[in-house]
């Protein structure tokens, strides 16, 4: 600033300088003229270069004093301009904090907001949960309700007992010709034509097939146990009569303990449906898939035995099941008819009436003049061996399975002649079964039921429902199997939630084994038997029977060859809820007993039955 001002103050001082010179010359070189005398007017002189010079001087001063107010300005000005750029950088500084507060706040309020969002999840879970919670006490309290007044079972220290399968039944039969069956039908004594009891209808009512049932179920970590209980009044004592009060006995059905582990292993073991009986679901126990008869004999054809047996079973993924049992056996009395000039053997001995003071029964039939036993034993040789495979791919269910038997009798060849000996006797053994198997597929949209079952084997009379015999004898009294099967077809159409319609055709059957004995034949179902008599009605009193009892016609000789039944029936159900069901149902059955031709033909026999059913079962 300093250089400025003396470099102005300089070039003002030049200047003037050089005016002065400048008008000094201007006049000393003039040229010399003559003046007029003109009169001058007064003109004030000039000022002088000092006084000039003073007058810059002083302007100079004036200006420094300017310059020096300027200089105090601009160093009040950048005073104010530092204070102003110190102020902005603090307001700066400042705004850079209120924005990081700003941000910060804004952040707080950010999470703020989401807490509240959270805690507003939260509150609504909370109630959501609660409303769970309240549906799920209600839901509990109403279940508690329900067990405590309408309890599905019974909760007995850890266990459930459940009477499920219970009923209370009111039947009633008709038959076309009288067989003195009551409502259980024995399919080998439909009358043969001609006969006493063909010429007779039958009818009779009964609440004997009422049944009582008990499930005990038990759960551990490892598995699951369970006891079953079932029985009707369908036994007989040797007292019981239908003169007054009807009194029957109770009769076991099923009795039975199992075992079933969480990897599909179950073991069973009691009085059980044979594992040769088709079930509905797996292997299952209690889901045998039974004809819909009201026939407590079923109907002819169907497989199966109720009996002692112990079973171990597999089930792969509910898709298949594969099990074995070991079940009580029994031989059917052999069934052996000579014709003229032969005989049946009597030298041995397969079994016994129940021995006296022991658990069979060892009673006689009551009035009978020969006392003789009611039912006879056979002394086994191991128990029947039955293998199963079930498959449930997707669609229907399907069975295959095999029976293995083991018949012996004890034989006495030196029984005869003047000095009978027991020298030489001997036991004699064979083994018989069969294979067998079952299917059953749902159709049209599963309202209607297709179902075939069957069996095919040697010496397995007794596991069809007609019990057509398990064997003969042949000469030496050594065991001859009879050659058999049983086949039942079955169509049940579920036509409502309440209506099933039912069609049966089954049937039993048994081949004809002769052997030549003496002059003649014996075995079973000899061409030579004598059936001239079988179309004549005999006179009662006379033999082979005595009193009012319905017999066959003398010389009728003819045995079995096969049953078979036709049914049409329906079930329908007029309550089904928690409080159990009632339902009522009517079954026609027509039934064709055909027995092995001999002299003057094979004479048959044929019956019609009506049977109806009103229940009420157990929830």
């Amino acid at each position: 600033m300093n250089t400025n001002l003396k470099a102005l103050a300089s070039l003002v001082l030049l200047s003037a300088m050089s005016v002065g010179h400048a008008q000094t010359t201007a006049t000393s070189t003039k040229p010399s003229t003559k003046k007029k005398t003109v009169a001058r007017k007064h003109v004030p002189a000039k000022p002088s270069v000092q006084s000039q010079i003073e007058e810059l001087r002083n302007g100079l001063n004036s200006q420094k004093g300017e310059i020096d107010t300027l200089r105090q300005q601009l160093a009040d000005r950048d005073a104010q301009l530092q204070q102003a750029q110190q102020a902005a950088a603090a307001a700066q500084s400042a705004a850079n904090q209120a924005q990081q507060a700003a941000q910060s706040q804004q952040q707080t309020l950010a999470d703020n907001s989401q807490a509240v969002s959270n805690l507003q999840g939260a509150v609504g879970d909370l109630k959501t949960n609660t409303q769970s919670l309240v549906t799920t006490i209600q839901d509990q309290q109403a279940q508690v309700k329900k067990d405590i007044e309408h309890p599905d079972a019974v909760h007995f220290k850890g266990i459930t007992i459940s009477p499920t399968g219970s009923f209370l039944a009111a039947e009633t039969v008709w038959r076309n010709r009288a067989t003195g069956g009551d409502i259980n039908t024995s399919f080998t004594g439909i009358p043969l034509e001609n006969s006493d009891a063909a010429r007779m209808t039958e009818f009779f009512g009964s609440g004997r097939q009422s049944r009582i049932a008990l499930l005990a179920e038990g759960k551990t970590s490892a598995f699951t146990m369970r006891g079953y209980y079932e029985a009707d009044w369908l036994g007989v004592g040797v007292t019981s009569n239908n003169n007054q009060s009807n009194s029957y006995v109770m009769r076991q059905r099923q009795l039975w303990a199992q075992a079933e582990t969480q990897s599909g292993w179950t073991f069973t073991g009691g009085q059980m449906w044979s594992l040769a009986t088709e079930t509905k679901q797996g292997m299952t126990n209690r889901t045998e898939n039974l004809p819909m008869t009201i026939d407590p004999q079923y109907e002819a054809g169907f497989v199966w035995a109720r009996q002692y047996g112990f079973r171990v079973t597999k089930n792969f993924a509910n898709k298949f099941w594969f099990g074995v049992s070991a079940e009580n056996a029994q031989t059917l009395a052999p069934s052996c008819a000579a014709s003229t000039g032969g005989s049946c053997p009597t030298n041995y001995f397969i079994g016994s009436a129940g021995t006296n003071g022991g658990l069979y029964n060892g009673g006689g039939a009551p009035g009978a003049t020969s006392s003789g036993n009611l039912a006879s034993y056979s002394f086994n040789l191991a128990p029947d061996m039955i293998a199963k495979v079930v498959a449930e791919p997707g669609w229907g269910h399907y069975e295959v399975f095999g029976i293995a038997r083991f018949f012996r009798n004890r034989i006495y060849p030196n029984d005869s002649g003047a000095t009978p000996s027991s020298a030489g006797a001997y036991n004699d053994k064979t083994v018989g079964g069969g294979i067998g198997g079952s299917l059953r597929v749902p159709t049209f949209h599963k309202h209607l039921d297709v179902g075939l079952k069957g069996l095919w084997g040697d010496g397995i009379g007794r596991y069809g429902s007609s019990t057509l015999p398990d064997l003969t004898l042949r000469p030496d009294a050594q065991l001859a199997l009879l050659h058999g099967f049983s086949g039942l077809s079955t169509l049940e159409y579920h036509a409502t939630p309440r209506l099933d319609i039912y069609a049966n055709y089954g049937g039993d059957y048994v081949g004809r084994y002769v052997f030549t004995s003496g002059t003649g034949t014996e075995g079973y179902g000899s061409p030579l038997l004598s059936n001239t008599g079988c179309g004549k009605e005999p006179v009662p009193g006379t033999a082979p029977t005595s009193g009012f009892a319905p017999a066959n016609p003398s010389s009728c000789a003819a045995v079995n060859k096969d049953v078979q039944e036709y049914t049409l029936g329906y079930w329908y159900d007029f309550y089904k809820g928690p409080a159990g069901r009632l339902r009522q149902g009517i079954q026609y059955s027509y039934f064709d007993r055909n027995t092995w031709s001999g002299v003057g033909g094979a004479p048959k026999g044929t019956d019609a039955i009506i049977e109806t059913s009103f229940r009420y079962y157990l929830p």
